[in-house]
């Protein structure tokens, strides 16, 4: 009996699948992220997927339905996850200000946390556009930022504006600023760009600022105050003439 085990182990990616098949599953979701991420999604076939989770090829199709569920899932599965941290942060928030303060920086941590993530949404919209499973949660999280916004007009912090606009200019900002950033640390590692580039938290905190700055209502707004001009440049006054 010992030797038959030892002449045919059993393989590890099925005796995990035995043990725990929700391991299986994120082994599967993050190896798939972090290919598809790296060369999108015609350029990884499923047998790599599986190397990297150390699993058996066929289990993508008994957990996703092949190659196209998997990859939906992914999308699908981040989206989830940040309407989930935006609607809490929603709910926490002191005012609106600091919603607008929560939004990004949920957005920024899920892109800290998930490095693939925001390139792998920018190759999906431009390839084939949005994937029908991320739409409710795409759904929820510019719902979250619409009521934002509203909060933001009836405290007198944000003027009125499309709810759209705003989600545009919340996000596409960060998802363009986190996906470029494996370019940017390939030309500071190689010393290709006279300047050193901003962090993603110096990022963040100018959106920030920027937002709640241009869309405050002018009523908030800061008037700027005139300086009087230089004695030279005053006009003068005819002789005899009182001031």
């Amino acid at each position: 009996m010992v030797e038959r085990l030892a002449a045919n182990p059993t393989p590890p990616a099925r005796a995990r699948e035995k043990r725990d098949p929700a391991a299986t599953r994120q082994a599967l979701l993050a190896a798939g992220a972090s290919l598809f991420g790296e060369r999108g999604y015609d350029g990884v076939p499923i047998e790599d997927v599986a190397e990297r989770a150390g699993v058996n090829k066929a289990l993508i199709s008994y957990h996703f339905g092949g190659k196209r569920g998997l990859y939906a899932e992914i999308l699908a599965q981040g989206f989830r996850e940040i309407a989930a941290r935006l609607d809490a942060v929603e709910a926490q928030a002191a005012d609106s200000a600091a919603a607008v303060h929560g939004l990004l920086h949920v957005f920024a941590g899920y892109c800290r946390e998930h490095p693939e993530f925001p390139g792998l949404f920018m190759r999906e919209v431009l390839a084939s556009g949005l994937e029908p499973r991320v739409l409710p949660h795409l759904v929820s999280i510019v719902g979250i930022v619409r009521r934002v916004g509203a909060r933001g007009a009836r405290e007198g912090v944000l003027r009125p504006v499309n709810p759209l606009l705003l989600h545009f200019g919340l996000v596409a900002p960060l998802v363009f600023f986190a996906s470029t950033e494996p370019a940017r640390q390939r030309a500071a590692r190689e010393h290709a760009l006279p300047f050193a580039m901003p962090s993603i938290a110096e990022f963040v905190d100018y959106l920030e600022e920027l937002t709640l700055r241009g869309l405050a209502p002018a009523s908030r707004r800061a008037t700027p105050r005139r300086r009087p001009a230089p004695a030279a440049a005053r006009p003068r006054m005819p002789k005899g003439a009182r001031a």
